[in-house]
């Protein structure tokens, strides 16, 4: 075997896909539509957070110099003058020896310097009996008390979760620059593949990987289309892509990138600026990688559990950084719960079910690529390197967290 022919490392495939896509653009969405991108610019705020003052409870406002002697027993009686729900815009100022009965978020009107909550009243709608002193400023949120007029509110590259899209809508957005997600046009071929649903002839299956690698461009961020039931042929595999490749930051392929005698894929992208080959790891040896018509393409193999771990290793970690959200899962050292073998010239990645707790991890189902159930009751994937070829039980591995649970 020569240099040239050797199988290509992990990493080294991983630069070459990474290398595909570039940053994607700046657009302005929807504060509905922006969950789970990255802020691309930052964020000051228009108006102050709070923008008035405002009742911290529902109660009633009030001088506090008016109630400095209530208690429970010499209670302090003041009439009612004024009703503030909260979203009245008025500001009636509040007279001397008075009080304002007042909701929570209700401005404080002029003049008022304290809320008593109405746990510490008698609850009364024209007469009120107070029973407790307050000092001024309690139970008064104030203008600017959470964010200051023209303070950043977020950083350029903040993931944007609830909380900050709150935030974001709190001081004045209605939208919000983002880097646009990945446009991935996800590929399953074979002609044995049918939709779930129908009755399965001898020699058929139900079409799986591409529901699996749309969910998981979805789920790490990018925006997935998907083509199924394209058979091993090549001219319906050319005429089937050619409509879709206009627009598309990505294609994912699963199948036909073997050593078979129908490995369409293969056949249809080689000589086109698609590079096929192997990669020392298992599951997920045969590759593809390159530009197909000026389309960058990752080609990966049909078994399921090849075409989800590959996704994992190659292709998650180029589209979140494309979009500039956080590109490496976590990952943590636990202890296998049982012994396992491995080949000592691929890097293996073995499904497993962590314990965080424990700190242990259980192997789920063996090292083949057509386990699927195994790889659905899984939560991590053990990272075992090239040059090691057992573990025993109770050995140190190390885990990468796949579950978002």
């Amino acid at each position: 075997m020569t240099i040239a022919q050797r199988p290509r490392s992990v990493e080294e495939h991983g630069r070459r896909v990474a290398a595909l896509l570039a940053t994607t653009p700046v657009i302005r969405l929807a504060m509905v539509q922006c969950a789970g991108l990255a802020l691309a610019e930052p964020i000051t705020a228009a108006v102050p957070l709070p923008p008035f003052d405002n009742a911290g409870m529902d109660g009633y406002a009030v001088r506090s110099v008016d109630i400095a002697g209530a208690s429970a027993q010499t209670p302090v009686a003041l009439p009612v003058t004024e009703d503030i729900p909260a979203g009245r815009t008025d500001s009636p100022p509040l007279l001397p020896r008075t009080a304002h009965r007042i909701m929570t978020g209700a401005p404080i009107p002029p003049g008022a310097d304290a809320v008593v909550p109405v746990e510490l009243t008698d609850g009364g709608r024209h007469h009120v009996q107070i029973y407790a002193p307050r000092s001024p400023g309690e139970s008064v949120r104030l203008a600017g008390g959470d964010v200051a007029a023209g303070a950043e509110v977020l950083p350029a590259g903040t993931v944007l979760g609830p909380a900050q899209l709150g935030v974001a809508a709190a001081v004045g957005y209605p939208e919000l620059p983002v880097h646009r997600p990945v446009r991935v046009l996800v590929l399953s071929t074979g002609s044995e593949l049918i939709a779930p649903g129908t009755p399965l002839a001898h020699g058929q299956i139900y079409e799986s990987n591409g529901t699996m690698l749309a969910a998981a461009v979805r789920e790490a961020g990018g925006e997935a289309q998907l083509m199924h039931f394209v058979p091993d042929d090549v001219a319906a595999l050319e005429a089937a892509l050619a409509p879709h490749l206009s627009g598309t930051d990505l294609l994912v392929t699963s199948g036909g990138v073997s050593a078979g005698a129908y490995e369409v894929v293969k056949i249809a992208m080689r000589g086109h600026g698609v590079d096929f080959c192997k990669v020392a790891m298992q599951p997920g040896a045969p590759q593809g990688v390159g530009r197909y018509h000026g389309v960058p393409v990752v080609a990966m193999p049909g078994n399921p559990v090849s075409a989800s771990v590959s996704f994992e290793v190659f292709v998650r970690p180029a589209l979140r950084a494309a979009m500039r959200l956080p590109v490496h899962r976590p990952r943590t050292m636990a202890h296998l719960t049982e012994a396992l073998d491995s080949p000592g010239d691929k890097r293996q990645f073995r499904r497993g079910t962590l314990d965080p707790a424990a700190g242990t991890v259980t192997p789920v189902g063996g090292p083949s690529s057509h386990l699927l159930a195994a790889l659905a009751r899984s939560n991590c994937l053990i990272d075992i390197p090239e040059t090691t070829t057992h573990l025993d039980a109770g050995a140190q591995v190390e885990v990468v967290h796949t579950s978002s649970a």
